[in-house]
């Protein structure tokens, strides 16, 4: 089996311990002057994909682990944040700062760059705190026609196809 090639997509949000406060056209969450972090969801995909490799769990082992997340210049942060966690690249899709992203459209950001990076294994969060959709992962495994599973934690009983792995020949 060949190594794991980790797309981890990471999200800036506002922080968890931030109270949100209506903007004063009341269209929306105050974003201004507060203060930001990387989604919680999108840190536990970081740490676990470290996790992976400090652990040895991937027959192969793990060749990288790269770090994504679409917007605007300020984003950046949270790639410095994953890469401090472990990761060993990052990738800035820069979009203006007042273009709001839909799931399907980051979805199709990432399909991309699983096509341009050679991922194999996306570890994405269930969700962001800022929207709750959590449609992103679901829709980009629909996108790239590869299976998934959401919202997986042990104790866990996953069911493998041919397509797995390559059972090992036991000697007597």
């Amino acid at each position: 089996m060949s190594a794991l090639r980790i797309l981890v997509p990471v999200k800036r949000v506002i922080d968890y311990a931030v109270k949100p406060r209506v903007n004063k056209l009341g269209t929306g969450v105050e974003t201004a002057g507060v203060k930001h972090s990387m989604n919680p969801f999108d840190e536990l995909s970081v740490e676990e994909s470290v996790r992976i490799r400090e652990k040895k769990r991937a027959p192969g082992g793990v060749e990288d682990i790269c770090a994504i997340t679409a917007g605007p210049a300020k984003s950046a942060d949270v790639l410095r944040t994953a890469l401090a966690m472990g990761a060993d690249r990052a990738v800035h899709v820069e979009l203006d700062a007042d273009e709001e992203l839909e799931p399907l459209t980051v979805a199709k950001v990432l399909r991309e760059a699983v096509q341009r990076q050679r991922s194999n294994l996306v570890l994405v969060g269930k969700q962001s705190i800022d929207d709750d959709a959590a449609q992103t992962g679901p829709m980009l495994a629909a996108l790239l026609g590869w299976p998934q599973a959401t919202q997986a934690k042990l104790p866990l009983v996953v069911t493998t196809d041919l397509r797995l792995n390559e059972p090992r020949i036991w000697g007597w």
